[in-house]
């Protein structure tokens, strides 16, 4: 599931409250700290919380409690792009080494 397909899940007017951390997609819809979708006014489902959950008073085996519905993964685009840096970069440096080789041999 995306970051936008997890917006879908916010708990309001009747609908699933999903929940993202570390990866992971919690369904804390039957819980009651997370009436219509607010958890006590400090997080709202349909969003990932790896961040917040950090600073939370409580330990993450909390969340992890929760059913696993799904995990989180980037959307398409920024899949394809994630990681690669600037490639061009990686182009020259490969070709300098090669030519540094050349020049030692």
């Amino acid at each position: 599931m995306t970051p936008e397909e997890l917006k879908q899940y916010d708990g309001r007017d009747g609908r699933k409250a999903y929940v993202a951390v570390n990866g992971k997609i919690y369904d804390v819809t039957d819980s009651p700290l997370w009436s219509d979708g607010d958890h006590q006014g400090d997080h709202q489902a349909g969003c990932d919380l790896t961040e917040e959950l950090k600073t939370a008073p409580h330990v993450r085996s909390v969340i992890e409690r929760f059913t696993v519905v799904g995990e989180l993964r980037k959307p398409a685009a920024a899949a394809d792009g994630a990681g690669s840096g600037k490639p061009w970069i990686v182009g020259i440096l490969l070709l300098a080494l090669v030519l540094v080789i050349m020049l030692i041999f």
